[in-house]
């Protein structure tokens, strides 16, 4: 991926990211379609008319819901979305923080249960990478915990420490 500033004015800047599905100027808003579909029936063609960029999905609901070795089958979100423009995928990490009442976070990752089916799950860094990998995003997000609003200090400092750690195993997987 080629990343260049194109302006700057004060701290602010506007840059060009250039990736195998496109280009990306920022700052940018992404339409979210958490399970490869934006709500309100929105097609890819509306997308495309409107001018977006790139396309956010929800690594969690789509392992979940549709499942990204289906998604794999099919060829990755982009033939099953039929988009040819770039796709972020969220790490998943935020579902660790929103299934709070049903999660149990350990250094090797989360363990928690589907609010589908209840069933159990286990997502840690090496897991969310591959389930990116799998659904074949542009740009991955390593997993990260992500703290309450409310945490104490002690608490965040512990969360970011163990983001750091997991940031590394997912640089360590991506590379396999």
């Amino acid at each position: 991926m080629e990343y260049k500033i194109i302006a700057t004015d004060g701290r602010a800047k506007r840059a060009e990211m250039t990736t195998v599905h496109g280009k990306i100027q920022t700052p940018v808003f992404m339409n979210v379609g958490t399970v490869a579909a934006i709500k309100g029936a929105v097609s890819t063609d509306d997308l495309r008319e409107i001018r977006t960029q790139v396309e956010l999905s929800n690594t969690y609901h789509l392992h979940v819901r549709t499942g990204d070795k289906l998604i794999k089958e099919f060829g990755g979100l982009h033939k099953f979305m039929n988009w040819d423009r770039p796709i972020l995928t969220d790490s998943g990490g935020f579902q660790v923080f929103s299934l709070a009442k049903m999660r149990k976070i350990k250094e090797e990752g989360v363990y928690f249960n589907s609010h589908i089916d209840g069933r159990k799950i286990f997502m840690g860094p090496e897991e969310s990478m591959q389930i990116q990998s799998n659904l074949g995003s542009t740009i991955a997000m390593a997993f990260d915990e992500c703290p309450s609003s409310v945490a104490d200090r002690k608490y965040v400092e512990n969360s970011v420490a163990r983001t750091t750690r997991w940031l590394e195993r997912c640089r360590m997987r991506w590379q396999d």
